[in-house]
């Protein structure tokens, strides 16, 4: 039986409730965070506090807690819940108030709601053998950058993927690829330069994404931001993905078009491990 973390109370998780007012389950005005556990520890935690402020700035939504509060709210589900390997997923909605679409005073209390699972994030069996992913249209609202609970889109998709008999999709915008359902994407060119997106509106600064970036120097690969085609990916030598819950997971297959050599490449296999270790490393 796991606890979990209600405004304030740690309660079983069959006895947590929100109100059918909230404004999270009305109108997804509601904002998240997952944060990877590693050997009990939590995995850039500040990274995940800095880009969970930007999102509260950016929908205008008022927050009390402090960092050091939500963390030690942390650091307390996974000690009760004995989790070693796994996450903690934080939400914080506008709070309860009878329905409208106008915001309620800012003297409405947030809701905030934690709970962990437990995840294998280094033995990934998805990580050995590598992604099939499809491609689709791009439907979502144009604000991805904010980590809003607005994630219908990314579930139809993951669906779609899943009864096509692949792992993931890849959505695509003007013809370009943005990221993955729950991921940023990347391909590597012939020559080792990894290539991404640049961060903008119609994508979510991953987390990892920014630590892969910092790890790919220390393999003297060459960055590119820039937008990529899927044309553009099916004739590459590698692709990846990188999420908070994934790390660094090979794609091997892109509607059907096999990828390099159709097995997890060196470069994304390497960018795993310097991962890995390094968030190891400075695990809080």
């Amino acid at each position: 039986m796991r606890t979990v973390y209600v405004n304030g109370n740690y309660v079983p998780e069959e006895e947590a409730t929100v109100s059918v007012f909230d404004r999270g389950f009305l109108f997804a005005d509601a904002i998240y965070e997952v944060t990877s556990i590693l050997d009990g520890n939590l995995i850039d935690f500040d990274g995940h506090m800095k880009r969970l402020h930007r999102s509260l700035n950016e929908l205008k939504m008022p927050f009390y807690m402090k960092d050091a509060d939500l963390m030690a709210i942390h650091r307390e589900l996974v000690s009760r819940n004995a989790i070693t390997e796994g996450l903690v997923y934080l939400q914080i909605s506008r709070g309860a108030a009878d329905r409208d679409f106008i915001f309620p005073a800012a003297s409405v209390p947030p809701t905030v709601v934690l709970f962990t699972q437990e995840k294998e994030l280094i033995d990934n069996a998805l990580a050995k053998r590598g992604q099939k992913v499809i491609t689709v249209d791009d439907l979502r609202w144009r604000r991805c950058d904010i980590k809003t609970v607005q994630l219908l889109w990314a579930s139809i998709v993951k669906n779609e993927a899943k009864v096509k008999g692949a792992d993931d999709a890849w959505m695509v915008r003007d013809g370009f690829v943005t990221e993955g359902s729950s991921n940023n994407a990347y391909i590597v060119e012939g020559d080792g330069t990894i290539v991404t997106r640049s961060f903008s509106y119609d994508i979510l600064s991953g987390i990892t994404r920014t630590a892969v970036l910092k790890c790919a120097g220390e393999i003297g690969a060459k960055v590119e931001e820039r937008s990529f085609t899927v044309d553009e990916a099916k004739v590459a030598t590698e692709a990846f993905s990188t999420s908070a819950t994934g790390f660094v997971n090979p794609v091997v297959e892109i509607d059907g078009v096999k990828i390099g050599t159709g097995v997890p490449g060196p470069v994304v296999t390497r960018l795993r491990e310097i991962y890995t270790e390094t968030s190891r490393a400075v695990a809080v």
